[in-house]
C-alpha cells in the first residue's frame, strides 16, 4: 500500500455533497454506524459503485471508516459540515429577511384590496 498525505480542504466537502447518492448515503449515516453491504443495498446502483461514493465521503472527512473483522463500519462525521453550515449561514439570512420583506408587501397589498373593497360596497 502506497503512503500517500491527504490534506483536508474545505471544498473537498462541498464537492461530496454535490452528488445525491453521496448525500443519501450521509442520511443514512444519520442514525448510526452502519456496515458498507449494508449502505450498498440501500441503493439500486453496484457495490463498487458505493465504494467509490464512500471512499470520496471518507476523503473529505465526512465518513469515518474502522474495522471490525471483515467487515467496514462507516460514521457520519458531521465536522466538516460546519464550513457547509457557515456558509449556507449568509444564504439563511438573505432569505429571512426577503420572505419577511414579502411577507410585509403581500399584507399591506391584502389590507389594500379589504379597503378598497369595504369602499367599493358603501358606494353602492
Amino acid at each position: 500500500m502506497r503512503n500517500r498525505i491527504v490534506t483536508y480542504s474545505a471544498s473537498a466537502a462541498f464537492r461530496a455533497l454535490a452528488d445525491p447518492t453521496r448525500r443519501a448515503v450521509l442520511n443514512l449515516l444519520r442514525a448510526g454506524s452502519l456496515p458498507a453491504g449494508q449502505i450498498a443495498e440501500a441503493f439500486p446502483v453496484s457495490r463498487p459503485a458505493i465504494s467509490k461514493h464512500l471512499r470520496l465521503l471518507r476523503r473529505a472527512r465526512l465518513v469515518r471508516e474502522r474495522r471490525a473483522g471483515r467487515r467496514r463500519l462507516y460514521q457520519l462525521n458531521p465536522e466538516p459540515l460546519r464550513v457547509v453550515d457557515a456558509w449556507l449561514n449568509d444564504y439563511r439570512i438573505f432569505w429571512q429577511m426577503n420572505l419577511a420583506d414579502l411577507k410585509t408587501f403581500v399584507e399591506t397589498e391584502h389590507e389594500k384590496e379589504k379597503s378598497a373593497r369595504r369602499t367599493k360596497t358603501k358606494k353602492k
